[in-house]
């Protein structure tokens, strides 16, 4: 390959296969290990203590996970991606090791955050390296199932999570990861395409410097905003200063520099910026909406966590079938743009009928709109990373695909920030139109803290009434979270139709196509 040693060519089923087996273990890793701590929080504050800090065990990762995933794609780009994908399995291994044998919260988030940087490599690597070996037509079905990885992930992850804490121990929640990376290391080891060109390069360090401060000074904005920082408090000022300084940085560096860690002409191709907005958007209802589902579940429900998993057995149902199918429909021949289109809006319809749960819905009617959030979610989620793939030069998959997660994941980040703020501000308000100020002093200061056991002590009237509070609060949740939906729908008219192409290497320049309407069945022919 002239523009860089990524390995770009054509394999057998077999190693396809194989190849997509280890790939799908490091998406895994990386995936389940954002989700299976979250159930663990309260079992490892009462053993490492400093519950002050126990949101920094979840921040921690997920902004180095955010933070590293430009520079993963770049380095890929750069010198090939089967290297630095084994490079990334290491780190999280070694990292999950580090977890696992913490003594104090403060070693715990600091191993938390190597593991997240390893994290970052997985994910980014694993979906570029399938771009290496696999046409963009082809892509489609493979694609389904990495987005099936993250709707198994999110519902599973606290399953296990669950079911480790009660029959083993916290620490094996990292410690399991360690035969699962190893398999993961040496198959990767045997079967991907191997580097064979040494060129040397100009790495963009002070552009990936930027970029990082910029990112982690808006995502720490939005986690400790309203909750440790006051919004318009200095300390919260400040980050927003830092983080649009250091974005204005990034960009006069990115316009001087050699080679960009993540080049300014893809915000010229109409395709990632459009898929990137979308990816926000879709980020930012999904990950704060998904957040309160097992909060409903546990405090509205009062089900285990272990339970509260299995419950949401049809979101993941949902998902896993809609990413198939429509993976498999566009590798078929079918437009790729219907799809976010609908998916956005199926999406928006789940959110607005979570937002009118009770106390009294059934679980037959929850689980069927959890159905309806799951197949919105899968029609849009994955997708959007193939036709990024298909539309940029294969000597830009990798920045590109860490671009269009990274965007993802810093939406993910402001949602959960904001609705959980939302959740935070708005639950005492309930509390106190239902029960008064006295009904509030009953309970913990922190809304964060009102766990089943707290709330299980209360006398039944208070209990009752606080429920119904967290019912009401988790309503304004998905009712606040249906207009950014829409606001999804309407940026997925902007995304271009560009054909699929059926070879690895584009053959020429790529230009929106007039493709037959998917929804007569007719495929269109080669492009």
């Amino acid at each position: 390959m002239s523009s860089g040693p990524s390995a770009s060519r054509a394999v057998s089923k077999r190693e396809l296969y194989v190849i997509f087996g280890a790939l799908m273990l490091g998406m895994l890793l990386s995936a389940l290990d954002s989700t299976i701590v979250s159930t663990a929080l309260p079992t490892i504050v009462g053993d490492l203590h400093g519950a002050s800090r126990i949101s920094w065990v979840v921040t921690g990762y997920l902004l180095a996970t955010t933070v590293s995933t430009p520079l993963w794609g770049k380095l890929g780009d750069l010198y090939g991606r089967k290297n630095f994908f084994q490079y990334s399995i290491v780190i999280f291994v070694v990292g999950s090791m580090l977890c696992g044998l913490a003594h104090s919260m403060v070693e715990l988030i600091v191993f938390r955050s190597l593991q997240g940087l390893g994290g970052g490599g997985l994910m980014i690597e694993a979906q570029a390296i399938i771009a290496d070996v696999v046409s963009p037509r082809e892509r489609g079905r493979y694609a389904g199932f990495f987005g099936a990885v993250f709707g198994a992930a999110t519902v599973f992850g606290p399953l296990l999570g669950g079911v480790i804490v009660e029959y083993w121990s916290w620490r094996w929640i990292f410690f399991v990861n360690l035969p699962v990376g190893i398999l993961a290391l040496v198959v990767t080891a045997a079967v991907l395409p191997k580097t064979t060109t040494r060129v040397s390069h100009d790495i963009d360090y002070g552009g990936f410097f930027a970029l990082a401060v910029s990112s982690s000074a808006l995502i720490l904005f939005t986690s400790l905003g309203g909750t440790s920082l006051a919004w318009l408090g200095t300390p919260s000022m400040a980050l927003v200063a830092v983080g649009v300084v250091a974005a204005a940085v990034f960009v006069w560096l990115e316009r001087r520099a050699i080679e960009p860690i993540l080049p300014l002409k893809l915000f010229a191709n109409r395709v990632f910026s459009s898929s990137s907005a979308i990816g926000f958007v879709v980020g930012f209802s999904m990950f704060g909406a998904l957040t309160y589902l097992p909060v409903f579940l546990q405090l509205v429900r009062g089900v285990s966590p272990t339970a509260s998993g299995v419950r949401l057995l049809p979101l993941m149902v949902g998902l896993f079938g809609a990413s198939i199918a429509s993976g498999a429909l566009v590798s078929k021949g079918w437009r790729y743009r219907p799809f976010p289109i609908v998916g956005t809006a199926v999406m928006t319809v789940g959110l607005g009928l979570l937002g009118v749960v009770t106390e009294a819905t059934s679980n037959v009617m929850l689980s069927l709109y959890m159905v309806v959030l799951g197949i919105g979610l899968g029609l849009v989620m994955q997708l959007l990373v193939t036709v990024v793939q298909n539309a940029v030069h294969p000597s830009d998959i990798g920045a590109a695909t860490a671009g269009a997660n990274f965007f993802r994941s810093i939406g993910g980040s402001f949602g959960t920030a904001v609705f959980g703020a939302l959740y935070a501000n708005e639950l005492p308000r309930h509390v106190v139109a239902d029960l008064g100020p006295s009904g509030l002093a009953q309970l913990p200061a922190k809304a964060s803290s009102w766990t089943p056991a707290v709330i299980g002590r209360l006398p039944a009237l208070v209990r009752n009434e606080v429920v119904h509070a967290i019912a009401q609060t988790i309503q304004d949740v998905y009712r606040w979270s249906a207009p950014i939906g829409v606001l999804a729908v309407a940026l997925s008219f902007t995304l271009p139709e560009v054909a699929l192409r059926t070879t690895l290497h584009p053959v020429a320049d790529e230009v929106p196509l007039s493709l037959p309407d998917p929804l007569n069945g007719a495929a269109p022919g080669t492009p």
